[in-house]
């Protein structure tokens, strides 16, 4: 998996503050039109060049939930590569910054390369693999109980109604 645009980890206005912080404070990400269209363009791109398997923008919630919803869509585990130690976890993995694209490749060398050529931020994160959503120095969760816990939401919550 290669994650396209630059990680600030910005959690003002996000889901993960408003959720599990329990406040709305802080603005929301700065936009960037220029880093916009080109890291838009360079996915679009590559899309239509059969480069990529599967994408996810990084809006709502951030990086583990694109993660989150990209393996219950494929019924595949992904296994993250270490975090990085500039950041807070929670800032990394939940950070809305915008202009950020999740991506699935069987050529990561050569989309690696675009985005270089492209003046596109990209890399590593992890990779498609296994039945499990796996972080490092942490636990997994089985594609399968995530994807029966997510779609047992709704019917629970109308259930309280």
């Amino acid at each position: 998996m290669i994650l396209i645009g630059e990680t600030a980890g910005h959690l003002g206005c996000s889901l993960y503050l408003r959720e599990i912080e329990g406040s709305e404070a802080g603005p929301p990400p700065p936009v960037d039109l220029a880093a916009e269209r080109r890291n838009g363009d360079f996915v679009r791109g590559e899309i239509h060049a059969g480069h990529i398997a599967a994408c996810h923008d990084l809006s709502d919630g951030g990086l583990l939930v694109a993660i989150a919803e990209m393996a219950m869509a494929g019924g595949r585990g992904v296994y993250l590569e270490p975090l990085p130690a500039d950041l807070p976890r929670q800032a990394y993995l939940f950070g809305e910054d915008q202009a950020r694209y999740l991506i699935e490749t069987l050529d990561r060398d050569s989309v690696l390369e675009a985005a270089r050529a492209a003046g596109v931020p990209a890399r590593v994160i992890g990779a498609v693999d296994g039945v499990s959503l796996t972080l490092p120095g942490g636990g997994a969760i089985s594609v399968d109980t995530l994807k029966a816990m997510n779609e047992a939401w709704l019917p629970s919550y109308m259930a309280q109604v």
